[in-house]
């Protein structure tokens, strides 16, 4: 293998940025044609722009950025607009645009131009190599060799065409993981219902302050997101946002966790570890479930907020700080206090400025834009088609108590997008345990659920519904207008799917579920 062969496959395999690959590609075509000069062009609109150019300093200044008009015959249009090679004499090609060489000070002789052909058969652009030697003959290039140089110039478009896709999934990525990482942050904070809309207010109201926030609701209420959009929209917003569960952790653990403590402190304690509260110094902690903190830590905490200060474990000295506290939880804190459970005076102290988020089931307007919401961005994250619900799916969905709130809507659409093959959840598809609860806050036995009134593809309306289907069950309906696209489409399922608007492998999927064989 020749030094070229090497440099060639290198950069064939091993370079994925585009404007590199178009650079060194082009650098390698001139070194085994030996010729002095060497420009990649492509068509914009109604114009054709030398996007890369090789040769003598002076060349490579002046051609690169340069601009041709289409109606200008030139040897760059014809190759683009008949993506056919050629070998032409310059000054004697009645293709060649000897004026736009004048204008720029050049020199040609023989002009060998190639099309960029990609994967997917567009023509990308084109590659010039320009040989100044006046001596060369036209009648004298080897076709063999012609061919060999076509094949190598084939290679590189589709290794430039593998670096074009893999820079826009690149470019795909990042949006999409900042679409997702908007998606994860406040833009879940999203509802038009008054209980909401009233919520916001006090949020943008108590973020512009520093005292202490004490939110309440119930589990799966979006405390968490409430506590991030007060630290975010308030002046700390830059500074440290450091947040602790008090729930479910073992006392002393909490403590260390929360205040530090100095080497040897306790066993274990093999060196010193700042606390939580010390690391959000300047900024805000946020602690969730507090109504689960001991009597005893929360009496730590009372001096914390009281002095300003923090004591780590083991520690003679006191450390000045300056936090913003918000908390959380879903227990009643009254009642807690009523039992002993909670200190009244730190109570009093973290509820300055109070958040009540209501249940979702008071939010009914709230859950189709929700609903939206998480079936987009879990969409997203696994690259799949975003799935609809149906009217009337929503209906009942809207009639749904959600005891555990939004948290339970989002494993809905998780549960769904997992189970569910058709590009429209309908009724049929709610799990059945949803169907029971509602059952059972019937109980005078009136409810009954929506019935879907049309197809996915829309073939039947409502009316007919009613009317000459009364008889037949939903799955015997849906049944007979796969048959009939079967049917219509001589058992072709891929044109089937494509007339029910659905993809072939959702397609397949619904066969088989209504018990349809392949002919």
């Amino acid at each position: 293998m020749t030094e070229f062969d090497l440099d060639f496959y290198k950069v064939l395999f091993e370079e994925l940025d585009p404007e590199n690959l178009r650079k060194r590609f082009l650098k390698l075509l001139l070194k085994f044609q030996n010729v002095e000069r060497g420009s990649i062009w492509i068509k914009q609109e109604n114009r054709y722009v030398c996007i890369e150019s090789l040769g003598s300093p002076t060349d490579t200044d002046t051609i690169k950025g340069t601009i041709m008009s289409v109606d200008q015959p030139s040897i760059v249009g014809w190759v683009m607009e008949n993506a056919e090679m050629t070998v032409a004499e310059a000054g004697k090609d009645p293709r060649h645009y000897k004026e736009f060489e004048k204008g720029m000070k050049l020199k040609s002789h023989l002009i060998f131009a190639f099309p960029l052909i990609l994967r997917d058969g567009q023509v990308y652009g084109v590659v010039q190599l320009i040989d100044t030697n006046p001596s060369s003959d036209p009648l004298n290039v080897d076709k063999k060799y012609l061919k060999l140089l076509k094949s190598i110039v084939d290679m590189g478009a589709t290794a430039l065409s593998n670096a074009l896709y893999f820079s826009q999934q690149v470019e795909k990525n990042l949006e999409l993981e900042q679409t997702l990482a908007g998606m994860q942050s406040d833009a879940q904070i999203i509802g038009q219902s008054r209980p909401f809309i009233e919520v916001m207010k006090q949020v943008r109201d108590y973020a512009a302050t520093d005292f202490p926030v004490l939110i309440s609701g119930e589990s799966g209420t979006g405390k968490d997101l409430v506590a991030t959009a007060l630290h975010n929209l308030s002046s700390r917003k830059d500074k440290p946002f450091v947040v602790q569960n008090c729930s479910a952790i073992p006392d002393m653990l909490l403590e260390s966790e929360l205040f530090g403590y100095k080497k040897g402190a306790f066993t274990g304690a093999t060196e010193d570890r700042i606390g939580l509260l010390k690391a959000a110094d300047k900024g805000t902690v946020f602690l969730d479930e507090i109504g689960d903190m001991s009597l005893r830590l929360q009496s730590r905490l009372l001096r914390v907020i009281q002095n300003s200060e923090i004591k780590p474990l083991g520690d003679t000295k006191t450390y000045k700080i300056s936090l913003r506290i918000i908390s959380a939880s879903n227990k009643d804190l009254q009642k807690a206090i009523a039992g002993k459970e909670f200190r009244e005076d730190l109570f009093y102290r973290l509820n300055v400025l109070p958040i009540h988020l209501p249940p979702l089931r008071k939010r009914k307007k709230d859950i189709p834009l929700l609903l939206n919401y998480f079936l987009k961005r879990e969409a997203l994250k696994l690259v799949i088609p975003q799935k609809r619900i149906s009217k009337k799916a929503l209906q009942y969905l809207e009639d749904y108590q959600w005891e555990g709130n939004i948290r339970e809507l989002e494993n809905f659409v998780k549960y769904i997008l997992s189970t569910v093959d058709n590009d429209i959840v309908g009724v049929n598809e709610i799990p059945d345990h949803f169907k029971k609860e509602l059952y059972q806050r019937n109980t005078d036995n009136t409810f009954s659920f929506p019935q879907e009134p049309e197809f996915s593809g829309k073939s039947f309306s409502p009316a007919s519904v009613e009317s000459p289907f009364a008889g037949y069950s939903w799955e015997d309906l849906e049944k007979d207008y796969v048959l009939y696209l079967l049917n219509k489409n001589r058992w072709n399922i891929t044109r089937a799917a494509r007339d029910a608007k659905i993809n072939r492998s959702t397609f397949d999927s619904r066969m088989k579920r209504l018990g349809i064989n392949k002919k």
